[in-house]
């Protein structure tokens, strides 16, 4: 929690009204919505009921402007939310993120039903900005250049009661060819260690058992403060901290992956045996021209360094396939690194047009179904790969984390499922004791799936934890109030089967 002086005061509502966040986009935006939620709730909104699908009194929008056709989207929901809000006097409409950032004051001119236009740097505002709506009856679009507040300065209502991100440094200070969050984002600015190291600290006192540091390009943490090994030391100083069970990090960058950061992984007793390290393509001559400042040479000497050092690792990536100029030889060398890297999960990308990006005027563009056809080449052999390792996996015995909701059919096969400590999703037989999210079940693995592993005996061990605690008492503490409405984000953990959203806005 920060000091008032840090942000606008907080606005009261009068007659609890009702909110609802729809997310798009990276995990920066997850956690730029759980801070949203919080700032709302602060200033005296409820959670909008589950499927209220728009029924909300206030309804907003966290945009992504990576993604394909992102800005068609958000037109599309918005024009459905039309008649709604002209039948709801005093309904509100907000649209934030990174869309909002790049078209400004384009939004309102297509939308003129939308009350409030805020960007990536001036989250914090939004309470303010609604209410000034409200008073001055005409649309609000506030735009900061700069970072006005950290994002994990802000008041929070986390999805999670057992597991947490804990955001690090925003923006990015490279400036890749296909990715447009540099200029959305700004230039990096990272936290003091003390303030890390604080959060992370009230968390576990709260009954937080795993975090997730966060950054658009998390291992280049130090670079705004002067410090090459500033990253190596924030995880080890993450080891120090009593009852933290578990630490991951997303997304690095392969330029700044040296080998002290792959120490502090090997000798940090909580620091997680998982690596999300993007490769985007495999051909020197495409990452030149993606302006990667890698090459496969070094990023396969990363991978061989961190196998040596942690045997047991989980590693996986993103590529993007069908990059403008890319040449069958050039995908070839793609294919090459992901059998020589085998990859437990890769997050597969067909390259597409992001406006204002140097890529997006590149000669050669590649046609559709010449993209499409070397898509399914890789996913293909990606698939292959990530099945045979899982195989690997069958007799071990794990220790998971017991997830919530992470099962689709849990009710129907009377299975939980966990995460091991390599991020694996292991579906697990229910045991007799009860367990909750967040405690810790220990299991044998008897069958590998490409994107799974089942345990199907008996647990070998249940333990009972304070973040399973924390998780009860939340639950008790909803139950006694209206259920809230999800906001459809991805879940701490490796995201859903190819494709999928990926750890900061796939362009790391």
């Amino acid at each position: 929690m920060t000091s008032s002086s840090d942000r606008s005061p907080a606005v009261d509502v009068r007659g609890s009204k009702s909110y609802e966040i729809r997310t798009y986009g990276c995990q920066m935006n997850v956690h730029d919505s759980e801070r949203l939620s919080g700032l709302l709730e602060e200033a005296g909104y409820v959670r909008a009921p589950e499927g209220s699908d728009g029924d909300a009194d206030v309804v907003v929008f966290n945009t992504c402007a990576v993604r394909e056709n992102a800005d068609n989207r958000l037109y599309g929901n918005l024009g459905r939310l039309a008649p709604q809000k002209a039948r709801r006097p005093g309904m509100q409409i907000a649209v934030g993120g990174c869309l909002a950032q790049k078209d400004r004051d384009t939004i309102v001119k297509k939308a003129p039903w939308v009350d409030v236009v805020f960007g990536t740097h001036n989250i914090g505002k939004l309470p303010v900005l609604l209410e000034r709506a409200r008073v001055q009856e005409e649309a609000q679009v506030e735009i900061a250049e700069s970072l006005e507040a950290f994002p994990s300065t802000l008041p929070t209502r986390r999805e999670s009661a057992y597991a947490a991100w804990v955001s690090i440094s925003v923006g990015c200070n490279n400036t890749c060819t296909f990715c447009i969050v540099p200029a959305l984002r700004g230039k990096e600015k990272d936290r003091r260690l003390g303030d890390i190291l604080a959060e992370v600290e009230a968390l576990v006192a709260e009954g937080v058992s795993e975090i997730t540091l966060l950054g658009q390009n998390v291992n280049a943490y130090g670079s705004d403060i002067g410090d090459r090994e500033a990253f190596s030391k924030l995880l080890r100083a993450c080891g120090a901290v009593e009852g933290l069970e578990r630490v991951r990090f997303t997304s690095p960058h392969p330029r700044d992956f040296t080998d002290d950061v792959i120490a502090a992984m090997a000798e940090t007793p909580n620091a997680m045996p998982q690596l999300h390290m993007p490769l985007q393509s495999g051909s020197d001559t495409v990452l030149k021209a993606m302006r990667r400042s890698y090459r496969q040479e070094r990023y396969l000497g990363i991978i061989e360094k961190v196998r040596a050092a942690i045997p047991h690792a989980a590693i996986t990536t993103d590529i993007i396939v069908g990059f403008p100029g890319e040449t069958e030889e050039d995908f070839e060398q793609t294919l090459h690194v992901v059998r020589e890297a085998r990859f437990a999960q890769a997050f597969t990308f067909q390259y597409s047009k992001r406006p204002g990006t140097p890529a997006a005027t590149m000669d050669d563009q590649i046609p559709k179904e010449v993209v499409q056809a070397r898509y399914e080449r890789l996913v293909a052999l990606q698939e292959e790969i990530s099945w045979e390792e899982n195989k690997k996996q069958v007799g071990r015995t794990l220790e998971l984390m017991v997830a919530e909701g992470e099962g689709r059919k849990d009710g129907a096969t009377h299975r939980l499922s966990g995460r091991a400590p390599d991020n694996r999703l292991v579906h697990f037989t229910k045991p007799e004791q009860p367990v909750r999210p967040g405690d810790v079940v220990t299991v044998e693995v008897t069958y590998a799936a490409p994107h799974h592993l089942l345990a199907e005996g008996p647990a070998l061990a249940v333990r009972r934890t304070r973040a399973g605690d924390a998780w009860e008492k939340r639950t008790q503490a909803e139950s006694a109030k209206p259920a809230g409405v999800m906001l459809g984000l991805p879940r701490i953990g490796v995201p859903e089967p190819l494709p999928a959203a990926t750890g900061a806005c796939g362009c790391d």
